[in-house]
């Protein structure tokens, strides 16, 4: 099909993929520890548009490009690390919803933990997984092992590679959401359990950005 070899392969190493911990991952517990699991699920749908963006500049030779090229490399490896280590500050800055006795007349929060809105946490998602270069150089380094190097449909065959990896990263992203926005909904009543829970998930941010910035190709 599309001149792809070895797809059974290619399913079992994307599995196991998606089920190793990386920033996409520590994105969607920590929204969804954040806000629940309806944030986790947007945030989810914001990491597999962001493969989407990859899949497609693999396919027609732009992640081949930019993984060729050391300073393309280093530029997005530093804007991604900066960008984990902001979210991972503003966890463990953020504070607590303060309690009020009557929601209905109460202000809304600007506070840096105040919840975020769908469309900011797609995008959130959406540039946590296009501005991580090991994604990128993943992309340039594994499908093509799996496109027949002489056929005249390489293209069809990224296309049809990066569609299975996105629907597979999609289900398992989403739950991953879904269990973790379960076992927040068990500490919604506790301010100080939720905290220590944002204090974590951030720190692990920016283990990841400082991780990421020190990376080598």
């Amino acid at each position: 099909m599309f001149a792809i070899t070895h797809f059974a392969f290619f399913v079992v190493a994307v599995f196991l993929l998606n089920v190793t911990p990386g920033p996409d991952t520590a994105y969607i517990v920590g929204r969804s520890v954040a806000q629940g699991r309806g944030a986790g699920l947007m945030s989810a749908l914001g990491i597999s548009a962001g493969c989407c963006v990859h899949s497609l500049a693999c396919a027609f030779g732009l992640t081949a490009l930019l993984a060729a090229s050391a300073t393309a490399f280093t530029v997005i490896k530093f804007v991604g690390a900066i960008y984990l280590i902001y979210l991972g500050v503003r966890l463990i800055l953020a504070k607590p919803a303060a309690e009020v006795p009557n929601v209905a007349t109460s202000v809304p929060s600007r506070a840096p933990g105040a919840p975020k809105s769908l469309r900011q946490l797609f995008l959130q998602g959406f540039w946590t997984n296009v501005l991580n270069p090991k994604v990128v150089l993943f992309f340039v380094s594994f499908f093509p092992q799996f496109v027949t190097a002489d056929s005249e449909h390489k293209t069809l065959a990224f296309l049809a590679l990066g569609v299975v990896f996105v629907l597979m990263s999609m289900v398992w992203n989403s739950f991953v959401a879904w269990i973790a926005g379960s076992v927040t909904q068990r500490f919604s009543g506790k301010p100080g359990v939720k905290k220590w829970l944002d204090r974590g998930v951030g720190s692990a941010f920016v283990g990841l950005g400082i991780k990421l910035a020190t990376a080598s190709r």
